[in-house]
């Protein structure tokens, strides 16, 4: 699977086509025959993190350290002129061949033979290694890694499938951020591969990691056995569960994988004071469906909550405007704003957008179009439903769309 094969529909996340030095392993074929992927991401350490003012900037550090420096500490030294001064080039005439062109002098290098008397030993190579099998041995100590599974280049409607930067942006959020997740019972809509719940599961006590589509939710769940490593030494627990922004209430079918007990949706509705969603509006209906879930579930909480949403805005060229747009972007602003100004007597929400200069934790590219955004939700007491019925929760789900 060294070969990608795309197709006019094929969508392919930056993170498995940038990060560096990047070797991926097939582990199998899903149940619909796409091949599946195994991709290592490590948590930095306080002295690898890097400071996230500068957009980009981790990744370009990391790249540089990693190339090799040739000719040894050359670059280190101060070229010098005739009269011994810094900055001399002015006083080389460059050495041109026939050509015209620049020729280098290279430092004669020694035969080693002359000098030992010995023998050159030529290695012979008997069997290739196996770079997927080198990846496995490359970190002995696993408590700081997070191990996922995943797809490459789908079509959009298994996008899902793969690791995309708003996951990593949010993760990051949830690291720096520590104290305001500690021991909260949290809901992420949307969680593709799961990575935002693992590292939200390493601080929160209950994590309910939802989605919907059997294939994914199997993969996510796949994701937090692999991470167990992690999660448990911090007591967490994540639920894999099904939750459908389409549909209107949560599956209770015991029949049914992935499905509520009567338990878990009284402790959802109870307990949750936070909401997460990582980079999940990219389809106008589907931005829809999240915003009306999101009316739903926090018109039902018993406590006041927390939503933090991340995403990159995206810009793709449109026949319809003949110039750059951010429809899916704009379309998104719109419910968010919409939901702020909503008024119903039963949820007041304040919306946000918070700096994405936190520290970074994760190695990716933080492009400036990566926003967070947190919205808080405040219940109002149960008499004022009655003093301003502008808008019933009927006529929101109409709104949102």
């Amino acid at each position: 699977m060294n070969q990608i094969t795309f197709h006019h529909d094929t969508v392919l996340s930056d993170v498995h086509m940038l990060l560096p030095n990047a070797r991926r392993l097939m582990t199998r074929l899903n149940s619909v025959g796409q091949p599946v992927f195994l991709s290592k991401f490590r948590i930095l350490s306080d002295s690898e993190k890097h400071d996230s003012s500068e957009p980009g900037k981790g990744l370009k550090e990391t790249e540089q350290k990693n190339e090799p420096r040739e000719n040894g500490d050359k670059d280190t030294q101060v070229t010098q002129g005739k009269d011994g001064e810094e900055g001399g080039a002015g006083n080389v005439e460059p050495f041109l061949d026939v050509d015209g062109d620049l020729d280098i002098k290279h430092r004669p290098r020694k035969n080693p033979n002359e000098e030992s008397g010995r023998d050159l030993v030529c290695p012979i190579i008997l069997k290739q290694s196996n770079s997927a099998l080198e990846e496995e041995d490359e970190y002995t100590d696993d408590k700081d890694i997070i191990k996922i599974e995943h797809t490459m280049a789908t079509t959009l409607e298994d996008v899902g499938k793969q690791v995309w930067l708003g996951a990593f942006l949010l993760a990051d959020f949830i690291l720096s951020k520590p104290h305001m997740f500690r021991g909260a019972t949290v809901l992420e809509l949307g969680a593709g591969t799961g990575l935002t719940s693992i590292v939200m599961a390493t601080i929160a006590k209950t994590l309910y990691c939802t989605d919907v589509g059997e294939d994914l939710l199997s993969m996510c769940k796949k994701n937090v056995t692999l991470n167990q490593h992690i999660i448990e030494p911090a007591g967490g627990e994540v639920r894999v569960r099904q939750l459908d922004w389409l549909q209107y209430d949560l599956c209770t079918d015991a029949d049914v994988e992935f499905s509520w007990t009567e338990e878990e949706v009284a402790d959802l509705y109870d307990n949750t004071k936070i909401i997460i969603a990582a980079d999940v509006c990219y389809d106008e209906d589907l931005t829809d469906g999240l915003f009306r879930t999101l009316y739903r579930l926090c018109s039902n909480l018993r406590h006041t909550c927390t939503i933090f949403i991340s995403l990159e805005k995206r810009m793709n060229f449109t026949l319809r405007h003949m110039d750059v747009s951010c429809d899916a972007y704009n379309h998104f602003s719109h419910c968010l704003f919409q939901l702020e100004d909503l008024v119903d007597g039963r949820c007041s929400f304040r919306v946000e957008q918070l700096p994405s200069d936190f520290a970074q934790f994760l190695l990716y590219e933080r492009i400036e179009q990566l926003e967070l955004w947190k919205v808080s939700v405040t219940p109002l007491p149960l008499h004022a439903s009655t003093v301003n019925t502008a808008a019933a929760p009927e006529d929101t789900k109409q709104s949102s769309s």
